[in-house]
């Protein structure tokens, strides 16, 4: 269900391309309530979560590798590895480096949970005005789920999945811990992108994961009822869009 200004929404206000109408009518679709204080932060949301969908895309289609830290790279003209990840050097625009990842990914490598955390600033450098990026993201640590707390992520305990969400599958009897499990962006039409594994459906995912168990192990890897979400609204402010 979509709000917005108090009023129910049912149809778009605005042209939409076919990837924010379908996001669109998920929402509207929703058990969950979509409150918006105005209908320019619902066009913000759709607009932020089809760069999440096309970044994730991009990052499938880059040379950027699969790694644990040990074994992780980063291009060290941008980034200094340091004990708790990769640290942005002084003299770098956050733009110049979160852009550098997908332009240049034979210099990178990761796991797949510094992956969904490369994709949110990827789309929200997309979505919002490049010099307000740089001024809240001037302090770049990335590994893992480190982030500013300017990029807002929100985890919560549910099944109602909008494309352009984060979820998890958990993997209860892996061999190696990297594969515990697989953090993916919900891209729609039940496909999702994890790093490592790459773009799939859900029977795909898990497949995939349950080949990385240990040996005689029965327990099937399967999709966590949680989602982790931007904070859309504080981030509508900087929308380099006009709305």
């Amino acid at each position: 269900m979509i709000i917005a200004a108090g009023m129910y929404v049912e149809t778009p206000p605005f042209q939409l391309s076919s990837k924010q109408a379908e996001i669109f009518h998920y929402l509207k679709d929703s058990n969950e309530v979509h409150r918006y204080d105005h209908i320019r932060q619902l066009l913000f949301e759709l607009i932020l979560r089809e760069n999440m969908i096309d970044s994730a895309v991009a990052l499938n289609e880059s040379e950027v590798e699969f790694s644990v830290f040990q074994t992780s790279k980063f291009n060290s003209l941008y980034w200094r590895k340091t004990p708790r990840g990769y640290m942005l050097r002084p003299s770098v625009l956050p733009s110049v480096a979160i852009k550098d990842i997908f332009h240049n990914g034979n210099e990178y490598g990761f796991e797949c949970s510094t992956a969904i955390v490369v994709i949110f600033y990827y789309a929200v450098l997309q979505s919002i005005e490049e010099q307000a990026f740089n001024q809240l993201f001037n302090h770049l640590l990335v590994w893992d789920w480190s982030y500013d707390d300017d990029l807002g992520i929100i985890t919560r305990v549910g099944s109602d999945f909008i494309p352009g969400d984060v979820m998890y599958f958990y993997n209860p009897d892996y061999e190696n811990p990297v594969w515990i499990g697989e953090n993916v962006v919900f891209l729609g039409e039940n496909k999702y992108f994890g790093h490592g594994i790459g773009i799939g459906t859900a029977e795909e995912m898990i497949k995939a994961l349950n080949t990385l168990r240990k040996e005689g192990t029965t327990r099937s890897a399967r999709l966590i009822h949680q989602h982790s979400r931007l904070n859309y609204k504080y981030l509508s402010q900087f929308s380099k869009q006009i709305l």
